[in-house]
């Protein structure tokens, strides 16, 4: 193996979630001299998100959504997997990987159907229970890691490994004098970094802008309120809104005392990574698969953060959580702090290094 070229194909796409922590794993992996190869679809956020960094070649392949609902589609996606699984084998006939890593999400089926029997395959689940892509994936995976230690009780998988999960290790190097200063905040008071997802989270929104009222008073606000849901109209001074921040993210996470937020698994383990105190607000069961309320009700049993029901949330009630978060914001960082799985970067590196040259440094 010495002498072997050091190549890794990574794969994961269909949401920021199933990408994101692949991005996290990328310094590790160039600094052990991996050659990266990314695989997703065409039009997918994979693709934006991949081709804004250097030295990774990005490869498209079909892909057809999984889905436990009916619709008409579901007659011709089998046959853009297939399609997909034939062009991620020529893929890595051509490109001779020494590990596949797939993050999930429907891109990454036919590539670890495709790469069974030809390098060994690393699958990496970030919710609390496996969302249906990681199901079928894990079949062809010789290691399945999971953010979640609970989770290995759902995996089925003799192989599966506890990890944590990766963390963009940008997140660290955020400075809360420059969040500050891009906010414009004096840093007099407490600051709530509120956030919803790229899309925002109207419940969330509305929840926050009716407090502003009493929530002024004593902390600031920063909102990441969605794509197209500015409004305009509020001249409250301790608020500004933002529709998406990407850049200066690390800084105002940084300058940022409270976070509440929607609980997508990633956006959880960096807040705790970070020991923000957090309160959060999980997407409903009716607009879901429930993982987000799993995601939520684990680390809240672990003293980490809180929650609450998107169905409770008024200004009025939304208020008090953050007023009861705030006076309990110490021992749930002591907590945190005392946690040193809540990054699984190095953990995750290492599994990869070890099914791909059996080295365990």
């Amino acid at each position: 193996m010495a002498n072997e070229k050091k190549r890794i194909l990574l794969t994961g796409g269909g949401s920021a979630g199933h990408v994101t922590p692949n991005i996290a794993l990328l310094p590790g992996l160039f600094a052990e001299g991996y050659e990266v190869h990314y695989v997703g679809t065409k039009d997918g956020i994979e693709k934006k998100l991949i081709s804004e960094i250097g030295d990774v070649t990005y490869h498209e392949i079909e892909a057809g959504k999984l889905r436990r609902y009916f619709s008409l589609k579901n007659f011709s996606d089998p046959f853009r997997v297939i399609k997909g699984v034939r062009q991620a084998k020529a893929l890595i006939d051509e490109i001779k990987p020494s590990v596949v890593f797939s993050k999930g999400g429907f891109v990454s089926v036919p590539v670890v159907i495709a790469a069974k029997k030809k390098c060994p395959v690393v699958c990496h689940e970030s919710d609390y229970t496996p969302g249906l892509a990681n199901k079928i994936a894990s079949r062809y995976a010789d290691t399945v890691c999971v953010t979640f230690s609970d989770t290995l009780k759902y995996t089925g998988k003799k192989h599966a490994v506890h990890t944590g999960t990766p963390i963009r290790a940008e997140l660290y190097r955020g400075r809360r004098e420059n969040g500050l200063a891009f906010t414009g905040f004096s840093g007099g008071k407490p600051i709530i970094l509120v956030m919803g997802g790229s899309l925002g989270a109207q419940a969330i929104n509305d929840g926050i802008r009716g407090a502003l009222p009493e929530l002024g008073k004593k902390y600031d606000i920063i909102h990441l309120c969605g794509r197209g849901k500015l409004d305009e109209s509020i001249k409250e001074p301790a608020y500004r809104q933002y529709e998406y921040i990407t850049e200066q993210l690390p800084d105002l996470m940084r300058c940022a005392d409270l976070v509440v937020s929607r609980s997508g698994a990633n956006s959880v383990f960096e807040f705790m990574a970070l020991t923000k105190p957090a309160l959060f607000i999980p997407l409903p069961r009716e607009a879901s698969r429930g993982d987000q309320i799993l995601n939520a009700n684990y680390v809240c049993s672990k003293g980490y953060a809180m929650q609450m029901e998107q169905k409770d949330v008024t200004p009025a009630s939304l208020a008090a959580k953050i007023d009861e978060l705030w006076a309990h914001r110490t021992e749930l960082i002591e907590r945190m702090k005392a946690d040193r799985t809540l990054d699984g970067t190095e953990e995750v590196l290492r599994v990869i290094r070890e099914a791909a040259f059996g080295q365990k440094k």
